[in-house]
């Protein structure tokens, strides 16, 4: 297990601060490692607003709790960051788990700005207390679905797993390819070993794989499975859900993490805000930061404009979502009410479609943007 860094801690302050709830996925069975990212991009960005003075002269201070990839936990979190009376909450990296924290926020009339979760469902309701910086799962997948076809791949099969996640993204690719005249194969992972899911994918005419699956378990199994089978040497694998960002993926995968396209959200170039945080995020994780820290910073870099107005305790009145502008890592944040969000959204952050260079695996290779 790795040992997590040292916290990127504001400064020891004696005035009284303005405390934000900060949720990451931070022990297992959650995803670790986008969650210590997510965290050091929320704590480096508190630490830049602290030290440029803080908000209307009083420090940030962020109260972090453990989600876990738990919903139940997220939703028992957010209920005790509002009694502790928080001013708000941010972060989180599963769509699931922010699911239930943003309903709870929205509940209890607490701003939540969501780091990275994409489910276009964040809330039952139209909800004015939550805003999301990362896009839709709609928009997103659909960009990886154009992907697909403009590389000529019109039979695509997908690796599914039971989750509302990955029903949400079969769904969108199912309904965007189809339109154009592309077949999807759902292989169900619940009940498919990977040996038989090759076995599926060699009497299947699909040329594409999308892993829509847990990480490590069974993805990893998986990739190795396809890779070692001669029949299926002409398959794309692809993992649209970003599992090949982190590099546990290469630690586990090795040269056959290679070659398999994921979604990140990411300028071709970083802000000069961006890379400035980019150097101090490399040396605190030591390896440079994945799209997740940009997206932990640029959340509490936008969280600070929405609060200055209402610099004591918890906001009076709705969150101002539409009234902040601010530069981030990657661009300039705003949000808007947008048709079938139920959240506020920044409109738009950057998509690319990347995969590791098989000749240098630490190097990623851009191969559509959208």
């Amino acid at each position: 297990m790795t040992t997590p860094p040292t916290p990127l801690s504001a400064r020891p302050t004696d005035r009284p601060s303005i405390q934000i709830g900060a949720l990451a996925p931070l022990t297992r069975p959650g995803w670790t490692e986008a969650g210590r990212h997510l965290l050091a991009g929320l704590e480096l960005a508190a630490r830049d607003i602290n030290d440029a003075g803080g908000i209307a002269g009083k420090p940030l201070e962020l109260i972090v709790r453990d989600t876990a990839a738990d919903p139940h936990r997220a939703a028992a979190a957010v209920d005790e960051l509002a009694h502790l009376g928080v001013t708000a909450l941010a972060g989180e990296y599963h769509s699931v788990v922010a699911r239930a924290a943003a309903t709870r926020a929205d509940a209890l009339g607490l701003p939540y700005l969501c780091s990275s979760a994409v489910l276009d469902t964040l809330t039952e309701q139209p909800t004015k207390w939550v805003a999301r910086l990362s896009p839709p799962q709609s928009r997103g997948w659909q960009t990886y679905a154009d992907f697909l076809l403009g590389a000529g791949h019109t039979h695509i099969a997908v690796a599914t797993e039971p989750s509302l996640y990955w029903a949400s993204g079969t769904r969108i690719l199912r309904d965007h390819l189809t339109k154009r005249g592309a077949t999807v194969t759902e292989l169900d992972m619940h009940t498919l070993t990977p040996t038989t899911a090759c076995d599926a994918l060699a009497d299947n005419p699909a040329t594409a794989l999308l892993l829509l699956v847990g990480h490590p378990e069974p993805a990893v199994p998986i990739v190795k499975a396809v890779r070692a089978d001669q029949r299926l040497s002409h398959i794309l694998i692809g993992a649209p859900a970003g599992q090949p960002e982190f590099t546990a993926w290469t630690t586990l995968l090795g040269d056959d993490g290679a070659a398999i396209p994921f979604l990140r959200y990411l300028p071709e170039h970083l802000t000069p805000l961006g890379t400035r945080a980019e150097k101090t995020l490399h040396e605190h994780l030591t390896q440079a930061p994945s799209f997740v820290a940009y997206e932990g910073y640029d959340t509490i870099t936008a969280l600070a404009q929405l609060l200055r107005p209402h610099s004591t305790n918890r906001p009076r009145t709705t969150p101002s979502w539409s009234h902040v502008s601010v530069e981030g890592t990657r661009g300039q944040i705003q949000f808007s009410r947008t048709p079938g969000i139920s959240v506020w959204q920044w409109t738009w952050p950057p998509i690319q479609i990347v995969d590791r260079d098989p000749a240098k695996p630490d190097h990623f290779r851009i191969l559509h943007t959208g």
